[in-house]
């Protein structure tokens, strides 16, 4: 399988201060590895480290993160907004809180496509509603016409994965993409995500906390603690016969219903 993306003892810091120390793992075309790991442990910073979208004092202090062959840390930002969005998307934890509430839907992916080349508005709206119909929803004209603040969060989330999909980017960065939603709708944003890969072979990092989700869409899982690496490899090896202690504890967190 063709390599698309790898860590190589990665080292992010905030103000001179490591958060996540010697990460080290690779994405092939068309995998999804799940980040699991406790509130704090350093999965959002791990994704967030290969957009450059750190924040204020952030950077990779160590290590590298290849693409395609170029190292993503060393790249100037005029370069980076040319990978932004178009070779490798991101799906934010809160969708509504992305979107503008005063610009309607089809505006911002318009604004969208036409930072990547794509000008042409009447293509811009043929490919949304063409994705959006994909993804279920029946009246997608009327979707780009509205704005976020008239749709529920279920809805702005799966906008958001639309948008994040309409360049086709080979690599999909999802942060904590299901966290928001309630049961049905994180099932039904779990097979939409699912449907991506289907429909374009689209590789994904999926950071979350929820086990349920990395057993229904993950193909591998690397699990944190304190921003250090604490067992990767095979999903159904970490999930099923985990061999960190920690892997296990987490998992044995995951409540059950029992019947008595």
């Amino acid at each position: 399988m063709e390599e698309l993306m790898r860590y190589s003892s990665v080292e992010v810091s905030y103000n001179g201060q490591a958060a996540v120390r010697d990460i080290s793992f690779s994405l092939q075309a068309g995998e999804i590895l799940g980040i699991v790991g406790e509130s704090g442990s350093g999965k959002s910073t791990v994704i967030k480290a290969a957009l450059g979208i750190l924040g204020q004092g952030g950077l990779v202090s160590r290590g590298d993160i290849w693409f395609q062959g170029k190292n993503l840390p060393d790249l100037p930002e005029k370069e980076m907004r040319k990978i932004r969005g178009a070779q490798i998307g991101m799906i934010f934890q809160d969708a509504g809180a992305s979107l503008c509430p005063i610009r309607t839907i089809g505006d911002q992916i318009y604004e969208s496509m036409a930072a990547h080349g794509r000008k042409d508005r009447q293509e811009s709206d043929g490919r949304a509603l063409e994705l959006l119909d994909k993804l279920g929803f029946r009246d997608g004209r009327r979707i780009l016409n509205s704005y976020s603040f008239e749709m529920s969060g279920g809805m702005n989330q799966r906008i958001g994965i639309a948008i994040a999909m309409l360049l086709k980017p080979s690599v999909l960065l999802a942060d904590e993409p299901t966290s928001a939603l309630d049961v049905t709708v994180q099932k039904q944003a779990v097979e939409e995500m699912l449907l991506m890969r289907r429909l374009y072979g689209t590789a994904m990092i999926l950071v979350t906390h929820n086990i349920g989700v990395v057993r229904a869409m993950a193909d591998s899982v690397l699990v944190l603690k304190e921003g250090e690496m604490v067992e990767y490899g095979p999903a159904p090896q970490v999930l099923a016969h985990p061999r960190a202690d920690y892997t296990k504890k987490l998992l044995a967190a995951v409540p059950e219903l029992r019947r008595e």
